[in-house]
């Protein structure tokens, strides 16, 4: 119902939508996203059981190939926001990306235990990712009003989180009833992968702006035609309003946004801040071994983020869009400080572990969608997919070196230790956000970049 009414509609981003509702073309992205994510979490809740305990590779072993498998995106986030904003193609964009990551699926089995050809798959899987992340998060922006944009992201996030929910437990199901084999699970991951595709190609626009609302009958009614003119003269009379030029866009443009102080300030804090994040997979094992709890669960563990991500994103992204997406961003992060103290105690259990899951679930619902709901509130229309792909760039070169440096804390200090010390860095990362940004997020109004100041009115 929700992805057919994406089609007919008024409300679905390519024209004006009430206020407070969320416009169908969202949820046609989240519709795509959902079944991404059912393909992409299968393989992800996989990897650290068959990469740590079926092929034996070490913690720094891992922590290269996670850090591959976080921060590969890097680049092709970047070429995937200049294509989009370059060519004005954003849906185009995002389907070669979710293409690329769908057809990875049917390559990993090829890869055996070979950690290279692993490293290999991992990357051209993570690079369709990062093609697609911006394109994706600009048509979500572009088709929704800025009064809205958390609650927006909040709801597409939810609904991605459906499928982070959904994946894991098709693994351990999978798992439970062929054993080991790898293969079903990936056949099982393109197929998702593949209904993604379709639905991204049938329902979402390949243009969801908004558009402004039609003039009201009388303006139009203002300047009668004369009967008796002829009708060049009444051409002549009622001109058509000269159209906008669209700015011409250079792989440098996005990068030129670093010019504002603003912007750079936010794309430096989030960068900080993702340099004191352990990656998932890593706070799944650190906790599986820490708290005591049997390796068997180790692939279920992503369920309970998602499931509290699922339940918070929705919101808490309204509760952004009310008190400032900064401030919830920021607090986000002390949530995260929160899940490191779980993994610190020094009694361990399932209580322990659900605790520590759902505030690792809060944490995402406060940081994911409200951070590119921020930045889409500041960066310029045309440079929208280019803005946030620079913010995510930082963010995922961040993670990565966070990712490659816990593996080798792990390889040479005990695990509480190196959870102590990512704890430590990670103050000192909210200190220096804070510091950088405030406590409020500061001005919030949209960039002026020069290409928009030179836009040229292109004459009838």
């Amino acid at each position: 119902m929700y992805l057919a009414s994406a089609r007919t509609t008024p409300d679905t981003g390519t024209g004006p939508s009430r206020p407070g509702r969320v416009p169908g073309t969202v949820v046609a992205l989240g519709a795509v996203s959902l079944l991404t994510d059912v393909s992409a979490e299968m393989v992800s809740a996989f990897l650290p059981l068959y990469l740590i305990y079926t092929l034996q590779l070490g913690y720094v072993q891992f922590g290269l190939l996670d850090g591959l498998y976080t921060g590969a995106t890097t680049i092709l986030r970047l070429v995937g926001g200049y294509l989009a904003d370059r060519l004005g193609q954003y849906k185009v964009v995002a389907f070669a990306g979710y293409a690329m990551s769908t057809a990875s699926k049917l390559v990993f089995p090829l890869a055996g235990g070979s950690g290279l050809a692993i490293g290999g798959v991992l990357a051209f899987d993570r690079a369709g990712k990062g093609l697609r992340t911006a394109p994706r998060d600009a048509l979500i922006s572009l088709a929704t009003p800025a009064e809205s944009l958390g609650r927006a992201f909040g709801l597409h996030r939810a609904m991605d989180t459906v499928g982070a929910l959904f994946g894991p437990l098709l693994t351990f199901l999978l798992l439970a009833s062929l054993g080991a084999d790898s293969g079903p699970i990936f056949v099982t991951s393109f197929c998702f992968g593949l209904i993604a595709l379709i639905v991204l190609a049938a329902f979402v626009p390949a243009d969801p702006r908004r558009l402004p609302p039609a003039p009201p009958r009388a303006a139009a009614q203002a300047a009668p035609r004369d009967p008796a003119a002829p009708p060049r003269a009444a051409a002549q009379a009622n001109p058509p309003r000269p159209a906008t030029q669209r700015p011409a866009i250079r792989l440098r443009s996005a990068f030129g946004l670093l010019r504002d102080r603003r912007f750079l300030r936010v794309a430096g804090a989030a960068t900080v801040l993702g340099l004191a994040t352990i990656s998932d997979a890593f706070v799944y094992v650190v906790a599986q071994k820490t708290l005591d709890v049997p390796v068997t669960v180790l692939p279920l563990l992503p369920l309970g983020t998602a499931l509290v991500f699922l339940l918070g994103a929705y919101p808490v992204g309204r509760i952004a869009d009310r008190v400032g997406r900064w401030p919830v961003f920021v607090a986000g992060h002390v949530l995260l400080l929160g899940v490191y103290a779980a993994l610190l105690l020094p009694w361990g259990g399932y209580g322990v572990l659900v605790a520590a899951l759902a505030v690792h679930g809060l944490f995402y619902a406060a940081t994911d969608g409200v951070l590119m709901a921020y930045a889409g509130a500041v960066v310029p229309e045309h440079l929208r997919a280019g803005g946030m792909a620079v913010v995510q760039t930082g963010q995922a070169l961040a993670r990565l070196l966070s990712s490659v440096g816990f593996g080798i804390l792990l390889s040479v200090v005990t695990m509480p230790t190196a959870t102590m010390i990512a704890a430590a860095l990670l103050v000192a990362a909210l200190v220096a956000a804070v510091l950088l940004v405030g406590r409020s997020g500061g001005d919030q109004t949209t960039i002026n970049t020069p290409d928009a100041e030179k836009k040229n009115e292109v004459q009838p």
